[in-house]
Order: structure tokens, then sequence, then C-alpha cells
């Protein structure tokens, strides 16, 4: 990275800057696409092109290494296992009413309060930083490596711990639902009455019975 120089400003875009910006608006709307969608299937799918635009936006940044990683374990990896559970388990396929919440709001707020932290500490750290693009590749393979184990491992390394977290999280919730449906599932099954059960052989009318002996009486009555 290089200073700005004194020629360069925000008045005179280059044709890569005009292509990230761009590319970022349409990353943007696939990304607003994806979550505000009510078809699973479509949100994958949008979700593959904002991806996408992310790729490419650092490809415009010099950083080929980075967009090729991009690529192959988000693209790659990530949607086609979100796109293979969405196919192997009973999620709808068309219109789903249960992908919609009534925490919209508090959502838009608190993703709005995220992006705007975002853009200024972003805007405050490299507020005065150009990279050049002309000159040496700034994202490949030994620098990208270099930064992240040299400056980077610490976060890197929470990160991980972050993810197997999570991961042992979804195990445990995962479990929970599956005992409480079997639970549910053997209450019903306890639940519903048996032929011979006690209600049914109680409610049959047995020989000899004040019910049998009036009706008897009755049909006597009658033929007489």
């Amino acid at each position: 990275m290089t200073l700005a120089a004194a020629s360069h400003g925000f008045l005179s875009p280059t044709g890569v800057e005009i292509a990230f910006l761009l590319v970022g608006l349409v990353t943007l709307g696939a990304a607003v696409v994806t979550v505000t969608t009510k078809q699973l299937v479509h949100a994958a799918l949008w979700l593959v092109v904002a991806l996408g635009g992310i790729a490419v936006e650092y490809l415009l940044l010099t950083a080929e290494f980075i967009a090729w990683v991009q690529v192959l374990i988000y693209v790659g990896s990530v949607v086609v296992l979100l796109l293979f559970g969405l196919m192997l388990t009973k999620a709808p396929i068309g219109r789903s009413p249960d992908a919609d919440s009534g925490n919209r709001w508090a959502a838009i707020a608190v993703a709005a309060a995220s992006a705007a932290a975002l853009v200024w500490v972003v805007v405050d750290a490299f507020r005065t930083t150009w990279i050049d693009l002309d000159g040496a590749v700034q994202g490949s393979t030994e620098a990208s490596g270099r930064s992240l184990f040299q400056y980077w491992v610490l976060p890197f390394e929470a990160l991980s711990v972050l993810l197997l977290a999570a991961l042992v999280g979804a195990i445990v919730l995962s479990r929970k639902n599956g005992d409480s449906e079997q639970a549910g599932g053997d209450k019903q099954a306890g639940g519903g009455e048996q032929p011979g059960s006690r209600k049914q052989t109680g409610a049959r009318k047995q020989p000899g019975s004040r019910e049998q002996s009036g009706d008897r009486a009755r049909l006597r009555e009658g033929r007489g």
C-alpha cells in the first residue's frame, strides 16, 4: 500500500474504482434479497451471487489468492452444502411463511448499526491509504500468509475456537430437539386407545347387564 498521490482524488475515479463500486452495489443488492426472500432455494442462489461479488472485489484489489479461496470455500463448499441440506431434508421448495420473522425491525436496526460501525472503523483506519493497482500484487499467497500468521494469528485462533463452539452448540441443540420429539411421540403412542383397552372394554355391554334386561322387557311388552 502507498499513500495517495497529490494528483489523485475522489473526483477523478479510475475504471477499476468504478467497477469496484458497481460490483459492490450488485453484491449489496444480492445480499439484501438473500435475507428478504421467502424461498429458501432462491436465498441460497442469491447467496452465491453475493459471495461471487465479494470474490470479484478481491480480484479488483489485486488479491487473487483471497479471491480464489472465496470461490473454492464459500461458493464451492458452503453453498453446495446448504443446497444439499435443503434437498435432503423436508425443507419447503416454494414460498415458506416460516422464513419470515416478527423481529424484522430489530434485525434491521442491528444490521444498520453493525454496518455503520464497520464502515466507520474501516474509513478511520485507511483514510489516507491507497492500494497501488499498477504495482506488485498485494494479495499473493506469500503476502497473505505472512500477514495472517505474523500479525493476525491471535484473531485467527480465536475465530477457530468460536467456530468450534458453534459446532458443539449446534450438536447439543439438535440432540435436545430429537429427544423432545421422541418423548412426544412416546406420549402420543401411550395415550392412544388401543383395541381391548379398559375404556372400550368397560363400554361394552356385558351379558346379563341392566341395559340388556331392560331391552328384553321392552321387546316382551311390544309382543304382548
